[in-house]
């Protein structure tokens, strides 16, 4: 399937050994609850590696990209809990992108999902987005593809100051390009298919090769039901 809105929180990090457990724990128990209630949230997904690096990629779906710079996540992101202090300082190699969805479509969620991050230079960015799509929607019709994602990173709104982001011990990149591909066959094959991809001619216009990996989903969380 599509996702769930236009707006979208991307990130990949590693843990430091001696903070993994408190990191499932956190994450499982307080972090994915409270960002699911977020006014705007819809979704959110955690993924481990299973090819590549960084270990772990997080999805969050919102309804618009403005709800990511809007008042009701900025205050969480600068008001941390004590557990959120204390578990974020072990993240390493850390990259998150608020992101517009530029594209979206499938027929289902897959159980495993590639990533790949890139950049493009300014000029070619409006035809690459076009030429981007295109290739996608044919990529979605694959045996093996449950759905196709293009991201386009807000830059401004991913680069905004707060006390989580401060809490980290780690510098924060912002992939400004994100193709993500979710799959439901065979993960050796899909593995496979995303090692060849990143040389696809979807990414001529990327100033360097693309950062890839693959990655399984562990955990998920939808937003509450009105109801």
């Amino acid at each position: 399937m599509s996702l769930a809105g236009k707006g979208a929180v991307a990130i990949w990090h590693d843990i430091a050994a001696e903070g993994r457990d408190a990191f499932y724990a956190w994450h499982g128990r307080e972090h994915m609850p409270e960002r699911a209630a977020i006014p705007g949230f819809v979704r959110g997904r955690r993924y481990v590696a299973v090819d590549g690096v960084p270990e772990f990629f997080n999805l969050y779906e919102t309804r618009t990209v403005d709800v990511l710079t809007g008042v009701d996540y900025l205050a969480r992101l600068n008001s941390p809990t004590p557990w959120t202090a204390a578990t974020v300082r072990h993240f390493r190699n850390v990259s998150r992108s608020v992101c517009v969805v530029a594209h979206s479509e499938g027929d289902g969620d897959g159980g495993l999902v590639a990533t790949w991050r890139y950049d493009v230079p300014d000029e070619a960015a409006e035809a690459h987005r076009t030429r981007a799509s295109r290739r996608l929607i044919a990529l979605a019709r694959e045996t093996d593809v449950a759905a196709v994602h293009l991201l386009v990173a807000d830059t401004q709104g991913s680069a905004i100051e707060t006390a989580e982001k401060r809490a980290r011990a780690d510098v924060t990149l912002i992939p400004r390009w994100i193709v993500a591909v979710e799959g439901w066959g065979d993960a050796d094959r899909f593995g496979a298919f995303a090692r060849k991809f990143a040389a696809d001619a979807l990414f001529a216009d990327a100033s360097a090769a693309p950062a890839w990996a693959v990655y399984r989903l562990q955990n998920t969380r939808d937003a509450p039901r009105d109801d």
